[in-house]
């Protein structure tokens, strides 16, 4: 079964990302151009909406300067709720069947084929990708190198990160979106498209570059996840 692909969105929360904000952006600029380069007329429209969610500090600013991509402010107060409105502003009923939805996060940096990759998948009838992350050197060393330990990134990986995410819209909107919660919005999202029988692909083909920070936004995020790794060693 194939599927055409007419549009295509990329969702990116940020609370108070001014420093990581210019990473991000220039990476997501990189991985639309790769579309464009790959597909040619063939390639989607595609939409990029960073959700400045209860942003105090200069983000809307920094966004302001890829003129290309959306801001949306919103007082969600969760990355559930600003995953959600984000989804909400791009996403039309009547053609989420031929729409795919990516997401990510603010402190990442995702590889040129990230969206190249998803495009290829979803035309082929994948209805769901995951993706895999990995933490930079914002992760002090003896910590990086636990977590690599700990973590085979192979294709068929058990992993879901918000930061590397993709999912056919009609699909999205059947399993009710992502939940108004503080963190695991990704991890409730994907247990009820499997609840639906969702074709899934989990792949390590590309990877998304994440924040090894410890003082993560979230606490039961991908930095408080790291936080509970260290305690334990």
């Amino acid at each position: 079964m194939t599927t055409r692909i007419d549009r295509l969105i990329v969702v990116v929360p940020a609370r108070n990302e001014e420093s990581r904000l210019p990473r991000c952006l220039a990476a997501l600029a990189d991985a639309v151009r790769a579309v464009e380069d790959e597909f040619g007329a063939d390639a989607p429209a595609i939409s990029v909406v960073v959700v400045l969610d209860r942003c105090t500090d200069g983000s809307a600013e920094v966004v302001a300067r890829w003129p290309q991509f959306r801001a949306l402010e919103c007082s969600a107060g969760s990355v559930g709720s600003a995953r959600r409105e984000g989804v909400a502003h791009l996403v039309s009923d009547a053609a989420a069947a031929h729409t795919w939805v990516a997401t990510t996060d603010a402190d990442s940096a995702v590889p040129r084929r990230w969206l190249a990759v998803q495009l290829a998948l979803a035309e082929a009838g994948t209805e769901l990708v995951l993706g895999t992350v990995l933490p930079d050197d914002e992760l002090p060393v003896l910590e990086r190198a636990r977590w690599h330990g700990s973590h085979t990134l192979v294709d068929g990986h058990p992993h879901v990160h918000g930061a590397n995410l993709g999912v056919r819209a009609d699909r999205y909107l059947q399993a009710d979106g992502f939940s108004n919660v503080d963190s695991d919005e990704d991890v409730l999202l994907v247990a009820a498209l499997r609840a639906l029988d969702t074709r899934e692909c989990r792949t390590a083909l590309i990877p998304v570059l994440t924040s090894g920070r410890l003082d993560g936004r979230v606490p039961g995020g991908f930095g408080g996840y790291l936080v509970g790794q260290a305690a334990t060693h």
